[in-house]
């Protein structure tokens, strides 16, 4: 529900100057709608137009408050007024009586007569101030749909400078105005846009292509067109040498790709996308980069067939080192792409060989969200299956089994206390029962 300020006087307005305006006065003079008259085409246009239609389509944050019901805080649409003077929405007025409330909600003076008489002079005001604002935003939407189509017209036949100037006016639109970017789906402006990208096209051009191609609804046809390799390729350039902003929107647009039914693994399969992406992950300069970066990255390592390559690029220890300093969400991710990695043979003892994933991993064990506590508890089973007895004891050490303790006796689901009490057993076959109870202690935990 919207919130307004109540009305504080009876049917009034002030004007420019302070002074309180009655509503015929307001009329006559424009003082809400700035318009000769109040009314908009002399009454023919007005009457044209829902009321209801416009509020809900505009819907407003700022209203005049005396166009507002002080029970439901919501522009009126058939205002009446009681014997009181003060003026109500009719169905939440007689709502009101109907509960046997003969009282006027705003003074809660008894009333001596529960007739209303419908306020058709604040109508009149309210329909006129709405028409305005509608034939003005739909004015504006007209022109936007309008200059889209030039601008995509305008793409079609110029090239150089020229084309370039055209995209950035059209990258700009599409950004901020939602009639631009159905106008370039509707039209086909898609499969206009879409071919500009190939093995001779320059970044410039590039840039400002997948600028406005991240921001449209793409259907299949569309998506299978931009994964043919050449295009593939030109954005995997532009996310190694564009700005971060390019970066950026190559990440999402390739990651909107993927979202395919009969996707193919092959093409992310790339040594360059996927340094790429490690080194927009890593940029701590740009930190913008970080949470898209790791989004995508998530996305390929869903694809088994890609996460030996992953591996290969040294992607495991510069995630478990990038861990401390991320916020819970890019964490949450790192640590979901750090267990899909440890289901192959080669991110399992790529995580065993990193002096940092196993003390990261205890840290993080009841310390941010339980999916996160899932996450870590997975990576280091993984570990410690690979490496019992070194591993386990680097673990313990680290105040594994007090952690361990902490989740058996929480309110987390059940598996994961399952996982929990298999990996504390796990852990022990290396001790004693009394050297492993004192490993226990929880004072090590919170240190």
């Amino acid at each position: 529900m919207r919130t307004f300020q109540q009305p504080t006087m009876r049917d009034g307005v002030v004007g420019g100057d302070g002074q309180v305006l009655d509503l015929d006065t307001a009329v006559k003079d424009g003082v809400l709608g700035g318009v000769d008259g109040g009314v908009i085409g002399g009454g023919g246009v007005a009457e044209k137009l829902d009321l209801k239609k416009m509020i809900e389509e505009l819907d407003l944050a700022e209203v005049p408050s005396v166009f507002i019901c002080p029970i439901s805080l919501e522009p009126m649409q058939d205002p009446v007024t009681l014997s009181t003077g003060q003026t109500y929405e009719r169905c939440n007025i007689l709502k009101w009586f109907s509960l046997g409330r003969y009282t006027c909600p705003t003074t809660m003076q008894e009333l001596w007569d529960d007739s209303v008489t419908p306020n058709n002079t604040l109508y009149q005001l309210i329909h006129t101030w709405f028409s305005q604002k509608y034939l003005l935003v739909k004015k504006r939407s007209e022109d936007v749909q309008g200059r889209a189509s030039e601008l995509v017209e305008t793409v079609k036949k110029v090239k150089g400078q020229a084309r370039v100037q055209a995209l950035k006016e059209l990258r700009q639109l599409v950004a901020a105005h939602a009639t631009a970017r159905k106008t370039l789906v509707d039209q086909g402006g898609v499969a206009v846009i879409s071919s500009l990208l190939g093995p001779f096209t320059s970044h410039v051009v590039g840039s400002e292509v997948i600028a406005i191609l991240v921001n449209l609804t793409l259907n299949s046809e569309s998506k299978t067109t931009l994964m043919q390799p050449a295009k593939v390729s030109l954005m995997v350039d532009m996310l190694n040498e564009g700005s971060i902003e390019t970066k950026i929107n190559c990440t999402r647009l390739i990651r909107k790709l993927m979202e395919v039914e009969d996707f193919r693994p092959e093409v992310v399969s790339r040594h360059s996308l996927l340094v790429g992406l490690m080194r927009l992950v890593k940029n701590k300069k740009h930190s913008s980069g970080i949470l898209p970066g790791l989004k995508l990255l998530r996305s390929i390592c869903l694809h088994k067939e890609v996460r030996s390559l992953i591996v290969s690029i040294s992607a495991v220890p510069q995630l478990v080192d990038l861990l401390p300093s991320l916020d819970p969400e890019c964490l949450e991710l790192a640590l979901c792409i750090l267990d899909e990695l440890s289901c192959v043979p080669e991110g399992r003892l790529a995580l065993k060989d990193c002096e940092n994933t196993i003390p990261n991993m205890v840290r993080l064990l009841m310390r941010v969200s339980e999916s996160c506590t899932q996450y870590a508890l997975s990576i280091l089973w993984s570990v410690c299956k690979l490496a019992h007895e070194e591993c386990s004891t680097i673990a313990v050490d680290a105040g594994l089994a007090a952690k361990l303790l902490l989740v058996i006796q929480s309110g987390c689901n059940p598996d994961l206390k399952q996982r929990s009490a298999e990996l504390l057993k796990l852990c022990s076959l290396n001790y004693t029962d009394t050297i492993f109870i004192s490993k226990c202690k929880l004072t090590r935990t919170i240190q």
